[in-house]
């Protein structure tokens, strides 16, 4: 039974963050001693033709782990994962599963306006159109501009304004262009200082030599900040998709929404003020500091800066999972309070940010895929087909049944792109044909089915997964967040996503019937797939699909 709510505020009253510093300095330690034996942890330059994955993290399963393959107590069944990251139980009839670009633009919209004491967005970027504009601030000719408007709202209705905005961007992505991201944000950051803050997070792999020398337009490739959070109050939107036209219109991505989930709202607000608290900060000038006290990321040294921000961002998790753990294992005790048919849903927070040396969804998502038994089946789809070398062998070794959606090379975002983005479409036709031969070579055609989806002038960007186990007809697990299992998501980018798992039909059926709707504008690849004369691809792309691996 879960525990009063009298006792939910007393464990988050007494509870200090200082108890998670513990665990924080034992693994800095850790990780401190790891770059001394290895050198640094990140060569800028490598690998550009060869991905160099570490064997699949080697994982221990206990009685009712996933592995078990039972239907059963669905919470007890993925329970290991509280053993890692915070878990925090929520009504399933809070949870609502978003299909389209307009929902989400539309929710983010109704919620910006009536925010009454947080807004917290993070993106990639914040584009420049009209629909952004919209979002943002007031324009000629525009009834609509949601920010500006609550902040308005909040410094006319006291003297001392409730409404704070917080905006984490990447550096590089928010700064391209002459009209760009900041350009957009500096107008309200100008009139409302004191509620405004803007972040910037740069990469430290982007540093001396390196930095002068890639161009504006590639040197996002490096790394960037990827995490999309979009917070009101104690409501939020996880997904993958950026603030910005196409995301709203005709670019199909995931969304799923939080409503009033606080203890799930302040941990991504914490995550987010975190990296925000380690990145360069927007100035009413066009100028950007660093906070008193934070390593530079590109002109400080960088084991101190990634040792600083690891810290930072490690005492969010740790402070929460200790304070979580104290909460559920009271819930477990108590005999009042909220009843179990209520709290059916579980949120587990999987956060990845290699090049700081955080691995938490990297090491989940490997558990989640050599779990998966025989009789399970995994739905995983990600807008760019470019596993990482440890999830493919996961995938090819394992019992489950697999079906992967991926871009069809029309609905990829770069299709149509100028220069060597233009072959990105084309290079990952190569890896999926390099994928399905394996899964020939092994006779697995039965078990792993690869997908593309099509749809005439949209394109494809979602990613995750849904778990259907034994005997269910429903999945009962999905992930869902910035990750695209490749790559860049694993090694380069700051990511973060959450698992759901829940025993409440109604969001098992929101989930299965998400599912079905983008698998249903897919085809099946076959053999003859690739042998299509739109499939041809040529040598100078094949011998650079390595590179294009590796940053795209």
């Amino acid at each position: 039974m879960a525990a009063p709510m009298s006792w939910r505020r007393l464990v988050y009253s007494v509870y200090s963050p200082a108890i998670a510093g513990v665990f924080t300095r034992i693994s800095d330690r850790l990780f401190r001693a790891r770059d001394r034996r290895g050198g640094s942890s990140v060569l800028l330059l490598a690998p550009l033709l060869a991905e160099t994955d570490p064997a699949p993290h080697r994982v221990s399963r206990p009685t009712g782990s996933a592995g078990a393959q039972r239907t059963e107590g669905l919470c007890s069944h993925f329970r290991w994962m509280a053993e890692h990251v915070p878990a925090f139980q929520v009504p399933g009839s809070h949870v609502h599963i978003l299909t389209s670009p307009d929902q989400f633009y539309q929710a983010m919209k109704a919620r910006i306006k009536t925010a009454q004491r947080r807004v917290v967005m993070a993106s990639l970027y914040l584009g420049t159109g009209q629909l952004e504009q919209e979002l943002v601030r007031k324009v000629a000719f525009t009834q609509a501009y949601c920010m500006e408007e609550a902040l308005q709202r909040s410094e006319d209705n006291s003297q001392s304004p409730d409404l704070k905005v917080s905006v984490l961007l990447d550096y590089t992505r928010g700064s391209r262009g002459k009209i760009n991201s900041r350009t957009m944000l500096l107008p309200l950051l100008q009139r409302f200082t004191s509620q405004m803050r803007v972040s910037l997070y740069h990469t430290p792999d982007l540093r001396g030599l390196l930095r002068l020398l890639v161009p504006q337009r590639f040197n996002e490739t490096i790394g960037v900040q990827h995490i999309k959070v979009y917070l009101f109050d104690d409501s939020i939107i996880i997904s993958g998709a950026n603030l910005s036209d196409s995301y709203f219109t005709n670019r199909q991505d995931r969304y799923v929404l939080l409503e009033n989930c606080r203890e799930v709202a302040d941990f991504f607000c914490d995550l987010v003020e975190a990296v925000g608290d380690v990145s360069l900060q927007l100035q009413p000038d066009d100028s950007v500091t660093m906070l008193e006290g934070m390593v530079h990321p590109y002109k400080g040294n960088r084991q101190d800066f990634s040792a600083v921000a690891r810290k930072r961002i490690m005492e969010v998790v740790n402070s929460a999972h200790i304070r979580q753990r104290l909460l559920n294992q009271s819930e477990d005790s108590e005999d009042e309070g909220m009843s179990e048919a209520e709290e059916d849903t579980w949120v587990f927070p999987l956060v990845q940010m290699k090049p700081l040396g955080i691995r938490v969804d990297e090491q989940v998502t490997q558990r989640l895929l050599t779990d998966a038994g025989s009789e399970s089946t995994v739905f995983l789809t990600s807008g760019y087909f470019n596993l990482t070398r440890a999830y493919m062998r996961l995938v090819l070794k394992a019992g489950a049944s697999y079906r992967i959606l991926t871009a069809s090379p029309e609905v990829n975002g770069f299709f149509g792109a100028k220069g060597v983005a233009g072959a990105i479409p084309a290079a990952y036709t190569h890896i999926a044909r390099q994928f399905y031969k394996q899964v020939c070579q092994g006779g697995q055609q039965e078990r792993v089915h690869l997908h593309e989806y099509h749809r005439p002038q949209w394109t494809f960007h979602a990613k995750g997964l849904w778990y259907y186990l034994q005997g269910q007809d429903r999945p009962c697990l999905t992930l869902i967040g910035s990750p695209n299992f490749g790559y860049r998501s694993v090694h380069r980018d700051l990511e973060a996503q959450i698992a759901i798992v829940t025993e409440n039909e109604e969001l098992q059926s929101q989930l299965q019937e998400e599912q079905e709707m983008l698998y249903r504008r897919s085809t099946e690849v076959s053999t003859s797939t690739f042998e299509l004369p739109d499939r041809h691809v040529k040598l100078w792309v094949k011998l650079v699909t390595p590179l294009i691996k590796n940053f795209f």
